[in-house]
């Protein structure tokens, strides 16, 4: 630890705390255990994580520009296809609802800290490695890993070596993700402040409380099917090799059985930076927010139950897949109970439409168009038409394009000013809202109907019939890449480095919470002491 202090004034924090000494400069990162830092270092790490998948994404959009083949040969464009969905999933929205946990969970609960902070620091540090090998397999001999982000068998048994590093990049991630739940549980469940119950707390505690139980019920599971593909790979096992007595559909069953908890992982802290997004903007209380914990936790406990209707063509019986089919609608009634109680919260509100909010707002109305989607996709027989079409590939693109990345733009909007002291420029975090709804919406709405017209996924060409779509959705996949550098340029960049209006303490005119009771930016130690809270659990009144 180094004992050089830090000049620019971090005083205020440390008036009579040396033995806090913190280190400065790449020490102050490299052995961070301040949640702040931690937080911070996961949202950026996400952020260059996104732009590289995005970049991914975008040639793959340039070869599907128009018919035939332009740029890459099929081999390496089915390695961008999948190597786009393991980055996206693994290193950019994950890691983003972990920065967002780190950085805002200690000061809405009124903890000092993190449960653990040396845990912490490691389960991010855990990440980098892990992301060097995803990135690395595209220099491997043979190239990266080319079966789909889901790594389906026998595909995963003929690739070449960056399939063990992907493999084991997938240890790394699932392990860092392990830690990072048990530190939220134990943060969230006791280090609360005295007079904060469970059903005080805010609503992104109650969500990420709830996806990080999900985490470690389903990691292991999928630890446990790549590990099997390793051993089919080199230890003479055939769990999934018809030839020695396995089957590839075991590989399904187990894989989804992680994968579609999976996607609950990543939009439930979405809902929860929305639900305290819309009753700050609408100026009232939450509608029903007893109904939106009891939602939280039902769409939890029904996502272990639903995993068969992304394998309704491997030839179940038909009595499993209308188990599966009817499994997958009744959990649209819990998350359309959440969308019902954020409309109510704005209904007859007093509304304003600052950036957190028209993202707020722009995720509600998308999220639910991918939600409609999916609930058709969930009926068997229709699902068997669209199976591996681009309608699919619309369909999540929806819930997670439009779900979690715009409520972390709304929950970026909403917290940053507390995060860097600065206010944000309001136009030109309007321009970045409505470029990134406009050319999401020109990418991917398109797609239904490619999907419809029967164009599979994951081709690097197709007939000309599917031309003009295609060329539409590409020309949108480029101008929502630009309009995230944009963000990043003229929106994040001037934020770290201090410019913009100085930010109030607490910005938004009815924001309620703990995090508007300490200065902004919020110093590096906060709540030392834990402070004495009003009945409703809201403010600080010693």
């Amino acid at each position: 630890m180094s004992a050089v202090l830090d000049h620019h004034g971090h005083d205020h924090a440390h008036d009579d705390h040396d033995h806090h000494a913190a280190p400065t400069g790449w020490r102050r990162w490299v052995f961070a255990t301040n949640h702040k830092d931690i937080g911070t270092l996961y949202l950026l790490f996400s952020f260059t994580m996104l732009m590289i998948g995005g970049i991914l994404a975008l040639i793959i959009r340039a070869e599907l520009f128009q018919p035939g083949l332009q740029l890459v040969n099929p081999e390496l464009f089915n390695s961008l296809t999948t190597m786009h969905g393991l980055i996206m999933v693994f290193g950019a929205i994950m890691p983003a609802f972990v920065g967002f946990a780190n950085w805002m969970h200690p000061l809405q609960i009124g903890a000092s800290d993190m449960a653990f902070a040396r845990m912490n620091n490691f389960s991010f540090w855990l990440m980098i490695p892990a992301a060097l090998m995803l990135v690395g397999s595209f220099f491997m001999p043979g190239g990266a890993p080319a079966a789909g982000w889901t790594l389906y068998a026998p595909l995963t048994l003929q690739m070449g070596p960056s399939m063990d590093a992907g493999i084991f990049a997938m240890h790394i991630l699932g392990a860092s993700s392990i830690m990072g739940s048990i530190n939220i549980i134990v943060t969230i469940l006791n280090m609360r402040a005295p007079g904060m119950t469970l059903m005080k707390m805010p609503m992104f505690a109650w969500t990420w409380l709830i996806t990080a139980y999900l985490l470690i019920a389903v990691m292991p599971v999928l630890a446990g099917a790549i590990t099997m593909t390793l051993t089919d790979r080199h230890f003479g096992t055939s769990f999934f090799n018809p030839a020695g007595g396995g089957d590839p559909v075991m590989y399904q069953h187990i894989f989804w059985f992680f994968g579609h908890p999976e996607v609950y992982i990543m939009i439930l802290p979405a809902f929860g930076i929305i639900s305290q997004i819309v009753p700050a903007f609408s100026r009232k209380k939450l509608f029903g927010y007893a109904s939106m914990v009891y939602a939280t936790s039902s769409i939890a406990i029904l996502s272990f139950i639903v995993w068969a209707h992304h394998m309704f063509t491997t030839g179940m019986p038909v009595t499993g897949q209308l188990f599966f089919m009817y499994a997958t609608m009744l959990i649209s009634v819990p998350t359309a109970v959440k969308i019902f109680n954020w409309v109510a919260t704005m209904w007859r509100g007093s509304m304003t439409f600052e950036t957190p909010m028209l993202f707020a707002v722009g995720f509600i109305f998308v999220f639910t168009m991918g939600g409609f989607t999916g609930l058709i996709l969930a009926v068997a027989p229709i699902d068997i038409q669209l199976q591996d079409t681009y309608y699919v590939v619309a369909h999540f693109h929806y819930v997670l394009v439009a779900g979690s990345l715009f409520a972390m733009f709304s929950g970026y909007y909403y917290w940053a000013p507390k995060w860097t002291g600065v206010m944000y420029s309001e136009t030109r975090g309007k321009i970045h809202f409505w470029w990134s709804l406009i050319a999401f919406n020109i990418t991917f709405f398109p797609m239904h109907f490619l999907g419809l017209a029967g164009m599979p996924r994951r081709y690097a060409d197709y007939p000309m019939q599917f031309a003009d779509f295609n060329a539409i959705a590409s020309v949108g996949g480029f101008a929502f890449g630009i309009a995230q550098v944009y963000f990043f340029v003229c929106i994040v960049l001037p934020a770290m480095r201090g410019k913009g209006e100085p930010a109030p303490q607490k910005p938004w005119e009815a924001a309620e919470g703990l995090e508007w009771e300490v200065p902004s930016p919020a110093p590096f130690h906060t709540f030392e002491n834990p402070p004495k809270l009003d009945a409703t659990a809201t403010r600080v009144i010693g």
